[in-house]
């Protein structure tokens, strides 16, 4: 963090509402002090001119795996730090580093790391607690999740974690699964987002999921099911109930691969962008070129192959995890869903922001807020990043 003020002048800020052309922000002990219309007049400052480039938020990841050739579970903080500056590159200044379903162990090794990688984190996207998807997940939509692991909740390993480690935020799971909805007020009561995920729910399940306290629908449409038919009578699975209830928030792959263009729009005329969040659900290879990769640890994770922008299980069945950044689900959102650029930086920022109550401090450029701040250009290209107050991430020749 910088001992005099900071002034970001000549760009175009992005707000949750509007384009402020010619304006400028003044950060002042990490925190954002003034949002204006011209050059702020501030003496000593040290002034960054964005030479005509969007000034914006900078973008919250709420499910993110890894990136540089780096996962979360191989559970150490090199992995962690790596992967946070590997992201810093493409705009993400804050993320919820996401585990997966593995062997217990290997879980409560990496979470015993994210302490150690928080503190000694100071130029990449900051970590704004853990994501935990798994391994209380339905079998038959488990995706790339390794079948070994994958059990029904057990209170005796998860309220141990979350009395251990009580910066995880958000816990993803099967809601149909027996104890399910008794993990769910577990975690209301500690303060604990709990989400639906990798489900074979129907809408009788669902009801009672979402009066248990699931919010959330975790990488919506993927490995979530749809209508289905038991004795010849019409059932709607966890998809059409995610649509029909307005309070539960949707967070989406916007790579253009994982949801093609038609649903991308029909999730946004249903949900919109107050209730729609981005995600890059990022794997090691994100950041790395195509070619075989890993999904979890290196010693015991699944191969996968990297190819088309996206991660697939070696047989091509399944997607296994995205290779996308923030960057990137930006373009997808403007190009291939018609979304305006204000509603797509707002969908990567302070809807993720309010999901995980952190509204107050982070996603969007107000007075009082923290300066996690962005310098990008017409095509996304991302130039500088800043977290805190603090530039994590500068491209050179800009």
């Amino acid at each position: 963090m910088y001992n005099k003020p900071i002034l970001i002048y000549n760009g175009t800020v992005i707000t949750s509402h509007r384009k402020i052309t010619n304006g400028s922000v003044l950060i002042s002990e990490g925190i954002i002090k003034a949002v204006e219309k011209g050059k702020i007049s501030c003496e000593n400052a040290l002034e960054i001119d964005a030479k005509g480039k969007y000034i914006s938020p900078g973008f919250i990841d709420l499910h993110i795996h890894g990136g540089g050739n780096c996962d979360f579970m191989d559970g150490s903080v090199e992995s962690y730090l790596t992967i946070a500056n590997t992201h810093a590159q493409y705009g993400t200044t804050g993320m919820y580093p996401t585990t997966l379903s593995g062997k217990w162990e290997d879980f409560l090794h990496s979470l015993d790391q994210y302490e150690k990688a928080d503190k000694a984190n100071k130029k990449g996207s900051q970590f704004l607690g853990v994501h935990v998807e798994g391994p209380y997940l339905a079998m038959n939509q488990r995706g790339a999740q390794d079948p070994r692991y994958i059990r029904n909740p057990d209170p005796t390993e998860y309220k141990y974690a979350i009395e251990k480690y009580p910066f995880i935020k958000r816990w993803s799971i099967a809601p149909e699964l027996p104890g399910a909805l008794e993990f769910a007020i577990f975690m209301r009561q500690n303060g604990v987002l709990a989400a639906i995920a990798h489900t074979d729910a129907i809408y009788e399940d669902m009801v009672k999921a979402h009066e248990a306290g699931f919010d959330l629908a975790t990488h919506f449409y993927s490995a979530m099911s749809g209508v289905t038919r038991r004795n010849a009578y019409r059932y709607s699975g966890s998809i059409e109930s995610t649509y029909l209830f307005d309070a539960i928030d949707v967070e989406i792959i916007a790579d253009g691969i994982h949801l093609p263009e038609s649903l991308l729009k029909l999730i946004l005329k249903i949900k919109g962008t107050d209730r729609t969040a981005l995600i890059t659900d990022a794997m090691r290879a994100a950041g790395m070129p195509e070619g075989p990769s890993i999904l979890g640890t290196k010693e015991d994770g699944l191969k996968v192959i990297v190819e088309d922008g996206v991660a697939k299980l070696p047989d091509r069945s399944a997607f296994a995890g995205s290779v996308a950044t923030a960057d990137r689900l930006i373009r997808t959102m403007i190009q291939k869903a018609d979304v305006s650029l204000i509603d797509a930086v707002k969908m990567a920022s302070l809807t993720p922001a309010r999901i995980m109550r952190i509204d107050q401090q982070k996603g969007s450029l107000l007075p009082g807020k923290d300066a996690d701040i962005i310098l990008f250009d017409d095509t996304i290209n991302v130039s500088l990043t800043m977290v805190n107050g603090t530039i994590v991430y500068e491209k050179e020749n800009t």
